[in-house]
């Protein structure tokens, strides 16, 4: 019998069984399709040796008026602008106290302190820097006070507790003469309250379906209690920040990179600003800034309680002055279709607002009425605030349960992997979910938790161009595509405090990726009625990774005479470029065939290995009926 050629089709299809799924990929991980073939994806390396504090959430790139690329990152704790291979801390001041209002109790042989402040309003995990302090009589010396720390637990209202260090951030443990308690001059400067790494029932979007508390309750929508997602946007060379449910922040470049944000209602000629909201926004070409969830106005002044449905925007040009007066373009519109604003995404020439139910286009329209709202669409949603995506073929979004894009009109996007990532799904955690984009490829990716999980470990990805789905898992908490940076760069997993610059080489930051690749579906041998023995297998693969000649990878062959069997008879074999066949011995009616660069068990775990799949032979020999 001839050699019988296999070209599996492009994209992984897990909709039905794997006989289903013949002629296709079944199963893939850190594998895209390209042009039509299974590839191993790019790697990626660190972005910078230095760390930041918390879980990156959001990532923002522009360019200054001197042509300096700027990052912004949003992270659990803090929020920072990368320059250079430094990160600059801008995160803002919540409160400042007057002198004397704290003061440090220190316990022997202990490097907890306690420390006292009646009103100090924080939460654990925030930061707070001590300025002023004299020494507590032992090693608890005034260098060691006067700096910034984390709370470590909230005892009472009144007091806190952080753990004594050097300056070099090596614990210092309290003596018996530790007995002062810092002196009367000791000043602290609160910065905003950290918020959740991971979404808790009842501190999110509302009553209902998003699982939280009353909208304008004195424990629902504050930046303390949400899991902590950014918004960000640039006003020219300046950077506007949201903490989802917090305040509206304003960092100045012409300041310098240490300076701090600070609130809307601190800029020169700040007039009614919004106090929080959900997120926020600059449109394009007008120049407004927009806060989607604002507090209104009543009586001459912001609320301070978010309503969830009110745009509220600014003057042209003018990031202060929030009053709608006839002489100049700020002014709120609301929705009136849903009970919150999930997010909003800018557009050309519009910006998209999704709301718990509907999707609404806003548009600039000029005087007097500044923007117009149309409802789009009744009965699409977003699953999370950063599950939209702006692509060159338009935008994608994730609801609860599908995949859909917008260029115009509202469509659904045929989704063949739909059950098996909704079927695995960690509902809890659908505000983790984040959509990235990576154009070089024609990708569209979206990042979320797998069942049981309360940390990003998959992702699944939509090649636009050529209409592809695959799957994989990798830890990942934000993204931001090529543009300003060269290349896609993304924030690690929770706990690595890295940035990771992508599509770079073939590793995993110095180390060979693991567990990567592509499984076919079950194929029938010969017609798939008389058994089939298996002499040999001619590989078509093409490797092309940095690792040059030295490079190989594992193939794996299962069969089994019917659907309801088990899959039998695994036998893998190495091979490289130089590879010409592979010798076999199986016999069935139906065959996987499963492609992997990793496999510790056979040693294959190389660094530089890169692997395009072609066109695979096997020769067959009929072997009987039975």
């Amino acid at each position: 019998m001839p050699l019988q050629s296999y070209q599996f089709q492009p994209g992984i299809n897990k909709e039905g069984t794997s006989l289903t799924a013949e002629g296709g990929w079944f199963d893939a991980n850190l594998v895209r399709f390209r042009k039509g073939y299974a590839e191993k994806i790019g790697g990626w390396e660190k972005y910078i040796s230095t760390t930041y504090e918390g879980t990156g959430r959001k990532l923002h790139a522009w360019v200054d008026l001197d042509g300096t690329k700027l990052l912004g990152l949003g992270t659990r704790f803090k929020l920072y602008i990368q320059e250079g291979t430094t990160y600059y801390d801008i995160t803002p001041i919540r409160s400042t106290t007057a002198a004397g209002d704290v003061t440090f109790a220190a316990t022997t042989s202990s490097s907890t302190i306690t420390v006292t402040d009646a009103a100090h309003g924080a939460v654990e995990g925030d930061f707070v820097t001590f300025s002023g302090a004299a020494t507590l009589g032992g090693n608890i010396t005034a260098d060691v006070l006067n700096q910034e720390y984390q709370i470590q637990t909230v005892p009472t209202s009144g007091t806190y507790t952080i753990t004594a260090k050097d300056t070099s951030g090596t614990e210092v443990t309290a003596n018996s003469s530790d007995t002062g308690n810092g002196g009367s001059s000791v000043v602290g400067a609160y910065q905003i309250n950290s918020g959740l790494d991971v979404f808790v029932s009842g501190t999110g979007w509302g009553t209902g379906a998003w699982s939280a508390g009353a909208w304008g309750s004195t424990t629902s929508l504050t930046d303390a209690n949400q899991l902590r997602l950014w918004s960000m946007d640039n006003f020219g060379e300046d950077l506007i920040s949201c903490p989802r449910a917090g305040s509206i922040y304003y960092w100045d470049k012409t300041s310098g990179l240490t300076a701090r944000a600070v609130t809307l209602s601190s800029l020169t000629g700040a007039n009614l600003t919004p106090t929080k909201g959900l997120q926020v926004l600059v449109s394009d070409v007008d120049r407004h800034v927009l806060v989607f969830g604002a507090d209104p106005i009543e009586n001459g002044a912001r609320t301070g309680s978010i309503d969830p449905l009110l745009i509220a925007f600014s003057d042209q040009e003018n990031a202060a002055e929030w009053e709608p007066l006839s002489t100049n373009t700020a002014g709120d519109l609301r929705c009136s279709a849903g009970s919150e604003i999930i997010s909003a995404i800018r557009s050309r020439q519009e910006t998209l607002v999704w709301t718990d139910v509907a999707l609404y286009s806003l548009q600039f329209v000029g005087p007097p009425f500044t923007f117009g709202l149309t409802l789009i669409n009744e009965g699409v949603s977003l699953i999370g605030p950063n599950a939209a995506i702006n692509s060159p073929a338009g935008i994608f979004w994730m609801d609860k349960k599908g995949f859909y894009r917008y260029s115009g009109a509202v469509e659904n996007v045929r989704c063949s992997v739909q059950s098996y990532v909704f079927s695995d799904f960690e509902q809890g955690q659908a505000f983790q979910v984040f959509g990235a984009l990576n154009k070089q490829f024609h990708e569209v990716s979206w990042f979320y938790c797998s069942s049981g999980s309360t940390a990003i470990d998959r992702y699944v990805t939509y090649n636009y161009q050529e209409n592809t789905w695959t799957i994989g898992q990798l830890e990942r908490t934000a993204w931001l595509d090529e543009g300003i940076f060269s290349n896609p760069i993304a924030a690690g997993k929770s706990g690595s405090n890295y940035l990771y610059v992508h599509e770079t080489g073939n590793d995993d930051d110095g180390s060979p990726m693991t567990n990567v690749f592509v499984q076919s579906g079950d194929f029938d041998l010969g017609e798939g009625e008389d058994f089939q023995f298996i002499k040999r297998m001619i590989p078509d693969v093409r490797f092309d990774g940095s690792g040059g000649s030295d490079q190989q990878m594992n193939v794996v062959l299962k069969v089994r005479n019917f659907p309801g069997q088990s899959l039998t008879a695994d036998q893998t074999s190495s091979f490289s470029s130089t590879t010409t066949k592979i010798d076999m011995r199986a016999r069935g009616r139906q065959a996987v065939l499963r492609f992997e660069s990793d496999d510790d068990a056979s040693s294959i775990n190389q660094l530089g290995v890169g692997f395009r799949i072609g066109n695979t032979r096997l020769d067959l020999q009929p072997n009987g009926k039975r």
